[in-house]
């Protein structure tokens, strides 16, 4: 079995560390926030952790009514711009808390005036150093190249920070998603079956939206490096704006479709690429028909959207370290890459 596999199924132990080392950090966290009132956060990610900060985004503004902006790092790295940050929230995002540019804005930012928290999975990196105080995953040493369970220990503490600024998101609710990941592991075999026929895929889209868009990033991301697969990926009505122009026959289109918000949209996507031939592999917890699909893999339980990210993402994980398998590929030795990326 892979490193990255082995990851995966490290998934509902690493949740649960997280949960039960940072709950009440979250909560002295909450007494702080109060205090300070933040009227704008930031959040600076590269990689996969960008993919976190891009749910992070959806989450906290929807939770908390605090603006949310996805920082370009170049902005404090190349062009030194000087920021008006005060009472603003800074967060830095990464698995090693190594990422030159990521702790440069942080330093940048905290001269400027912003309280500077980092999501890390390392304690002695130089990011825990930099900020004024750092939420840690506990997902264990990371071991594959194609980061899997600290993704996901890094949405689980963005939730955690959203209970903490809001009141939308309880950590009793939080408290349920290494359960839910548990029983998203139980599809493997499921997976397993249907990812032969995806063997001689070199090209496809991941589609979503809203909360679960950052997945369609995520999901895109381990094909590439993991497959090698051209994947793009788009929010269900950006697909509408042009790319939909794409897809012929037989073309694959990985659909998240959430109970919720955005499932009455990505169905009506869903019937029309059916008009277009085109191959449709949906990841849902709807219980309900969804005509006009090619193939689902179908999460067990009613799962509230807002609470869907991570036991989504996770069939798609699966997905890309069994397609790897099947391609004769190695998902731990992605050619180029290695896990700790520097960049300025």
């Amino acid at each position: 079995m892979s490193l990255m596999m082995n990851e995966i199924l490290e998934q509902p132990q690493a949740l649960q560390r997280t949960l039960k080392a940072e709950r009440d950090h979250a909560r002295d966290f909450s007494a702080f926030a109060q205090k300070r009132r933040f009227r704008l956060i930031v959040l600076v990610a590269r990689g996969t952790s960008d993919n976190a900060a891009l749910f992070g985004r959806y989450l906290l503004e929807l939770t908390t009514g605090i603006p949310v902006s996805l920082c370009a790092p170049s902005i404090h790295t190349i062009y030194h711009a000087r920021l008006d940050l005060r009472e603003t929230l800074v967060v830095g995002i990464s698995q090693s808390g190594e990422g030159t540019d990521i702790n440069l804005v942080l330093e940048s930012a905290r001269r400027q005036g912003a309280y500077t928290v980092g999501i890390t999975n390392e304690s002695r990196s130089a990011m825990a150093r930099v900020v004024h105080e750092a939420f840690l995953a506990r997902a264990g040493r990371q071991r594959s190249v194609a980061a899997t369970k600290t993704y996901t220990t890094q949405l689980l503490l963005l939730y955690m920070l959203a209970s903490a600024l809001g009141h939308e998101i309880t950590l009793a609710d939080i408290s349920e998603l290494p359960g839910r990941a548990r029983e998203a592991l139980k599809l493997a075999p499921a997976i397993r079956e249907l990812v032969e026929r995806y063997r001689y895929m070199r090209q496809c889209v991941v589609v979503a939206r809203g909360l679960n868009y950052a997945n369609a990033f995520e999901l895109s991301l381990k094909l590439m490096e993991t497959c090698y697969v051209v994947a793009e990926r788009f929010s269900s009505a950006d697909f509408l704006h042009g790319p939909i122009a794409l897809i012929e026959r037989d073309f694959p289109v990985l659909i998240f479709m959430p109970p919720g918000k955005t499932f009455s949209g990505i169905r009506k996507l869903v019937q029309r690429l059916k008009g277009l031939h085109a191959e449709t592999l949906v990841i849902t917890s709807a219980r309900s028909q969804l005509p006009g699909m090619t193939r689902a893999v179908r999460l067990p339980g009613e799962i509230p959207e807002i609470y869907t990210p991570i036991p989504y993402i996770i069939p798609g994980q699966i997905f890309a370290a069994m397609l790897a398998e099947v391609k004769g590929l190695d998902p731990d030795k992605p050619r180029s890459l290695q896990i700790v990326t520097q960049t300025r």
